[in-house]
This record gives C-alpha cells, sequence and structure tokens, in this order.
C-alpha cells in the first residue's frame, strides 16, 4: 500500500473534504422529505384571543388537491347543537370575494353570496339574510373569528368565549370549487347555478373531546357531505360519491391545550 507523506496529506485532505462535502449535501436538498418531496411548511394563525375558554388547537395538513378552499370550525355540544364559532374564512365571513365583479376587463372585490359554500356551519349558525342562512356584510361574523384563508397547510390556535366542561364536538366544513368528478359533474344539476360554484359538495369532518382532558390530541373523520348548492342544512353521510374533494384535508386534529 503506498504512503503519503504528512505534507502531502496536509495538502489533499482539504481539497478531498471540499470534495465530498459539494456531493453529500447537494444546494436544495434542504426541507425535502426522505422521498425528496419538499416538507410541508405551516403556518400560525390565531382566532378570539379574547374569550374566557380554553384554549383549543386545531390542525390541518394540507391535501394532494388542496387549492385554497374555504372553511368552518366550531363547537357543538354531544347531541349536535350550535355552541360557537371558532373560525371562518374571511372572504366568506363577510359576504365579500376578491374576484366577483367584472369590470373594464379585470375582477374587482364585491359581495356575494355564495349559498353552497358552507351551508353546514351557516344553516347551525342560523342567521339569515334576505332569506338565505349565509353571511353578508350586514350579518358578517365577527373578525375575531376570521381571517385570510390559508395558503396551506395551519395550526388554528382558538379559545372559546367561555369555559366548558366535559365532551364537546369540534367540528369542521371545507369546500373549494371546481373540482368536478365522475359523478359531480357540470351537468348533475343544469339549472341550479348555485350547484356550479360548489361542484363536489364541502365535506364535513368531526371529532368528539373532552374539555377536561388537556394535551390529548383527536383526529378529526369525515361524517358526511352538505347539500350541494345549500338549499338546506341537511348532513348526508353517504360520502361514496365524493373523490377528490376528501384529499383537500390529509388530516385535521384538535387537542386541548
Amino acid at each position: 500500500m503506498k504512503k503519503y507523506s504528512p505534507i502531502l496529506l496536509s495538502i489533499l485532505l482539504p481539497g478531498l473534504l471540499a470534495i465530498f462535502s459539494m456531493y453529500s449535501c447537494k444546494p436544495g436538498s434542504e426541507g425535502k422529505s426522505s422521498k425528496g418531496r419538499k416538507a410541508d411548511s405551516i403556518s400560525t394563525i390565531t382566532s378570539n384571543p379574547g374569550g374566557a375558554g380554553r384554549l383549543l388547537e386545531i390542525e390541518m395538513r394540507k391535501g394532494k388537491a388542496h387549492n385554497h378552499p374555504t372553511f368552518a370550525i366550531w363547537i357543538e355540544d354531544t347531541s349536535g347543537i350550535y355552541i360557537q364559532t371558532l373560525f371562518v374564512t374571511q372572504s366568506f365571513g363577510r359576504g365579500i370575494y376578491e374576484h366577483v365583479n367584472k369590470s373594464g376587463g379585470i375582477w374587482i372585490p364585491g359581495e356575494a353570496m355564495r349559498p353552497a359554500a358552507l351551508p353546514y356551519w351557516a344553516h347551525k349558525r342560523g342567521i339569515e339574510a334576505n332569506g338565505i342562512l349565509v353571511p353578508t356584510p350586514t350579518t358578517k361574523v365577527p373578525d375575531a373569528y376570521t381571517g385570510a384563508t390559508p395558503s396551506g397547510s395551519f395550526r388554528l390556535a382558538s379559545k372559546t368565549d367561555i369555559p366548558f366542561k366535559g365532551k364537546v364536538k369540534i367540528m369542521f366544513e371545507i369546500n373549494q370549487p371546481w373540482d368536478w368528478n365522475d359523478y359531480w359533474t357540470n351537468t348533475l344539476y343544469p339549472e341550479d347555478a348555485e350547484y356550479k360554484t360548489s361542484c363536489q359538495p364541502a365535506v364535513i369532518y368531526s371529532a368528539l373531546i373532552d374539555m377536561d382532558s388537556p394535551s390529548t390530541t383527536i383526529e378529526l373523520k369525515p361524517v358526511g357531505h352538505s347539500h350541494y348548492s345549500g338549499k338546506t342544512g341537511d348532513l348526508y353521510a353517504d360520502i361514496s360519491t365524493i373523490t377528490t374533494a376528501l384529499h383537500i384535508a390529509e388530516n385535521i386534529t384538535v387537542s386541548v391545550k
């Protein structure tokens, strides 16, 4: 075996280490999973910080079909009676959207009523405007419970209005437009304009959590879908026709802090 002098090694070694470092840690590899997919970042949002009750943390990891959905999160008692909203995306909660009226060839913000977006939550909330159960600028959700739509995965920190004891249901309704599939086609209800703003109806998730058990994390599971155009507040338990809408969210959890 050929031997090298200490002087020669002192010259070669730094260069060899630099080459090894260049190939073993390629630029751009930071933040990627073992499969080479860029790691999912998660934003933190808050609502109702002045609430007198416990802090809840709801985390949603976006799924492969995620594309800026609208959603609402709220609390019910164990019998399904609405208690309070924790969070609703700002556009729906205020009734004002970024792209409504087209003027001079561009879309501008404006008021709109979209009953097909989150009908299960809207009917549970029960506040009517012009005969429709949907928020408007005059019946909007208070700012403490709304916020901009997160661009991806998020972690919501929200307090209940008052302290609660025992078990409650955490509800999560999510929807996004233009997600047709083989069943929910654009010709399924050709005369229903509201249906065409939703396509696959909103999906509803639920979990039962004990407010007296902090640090317990529970996963929300899909329990059904809403009415396709928002005419009723019914829950449809059969989700066999729902496809990509079940992949807007990959995972949703709730924990009591």
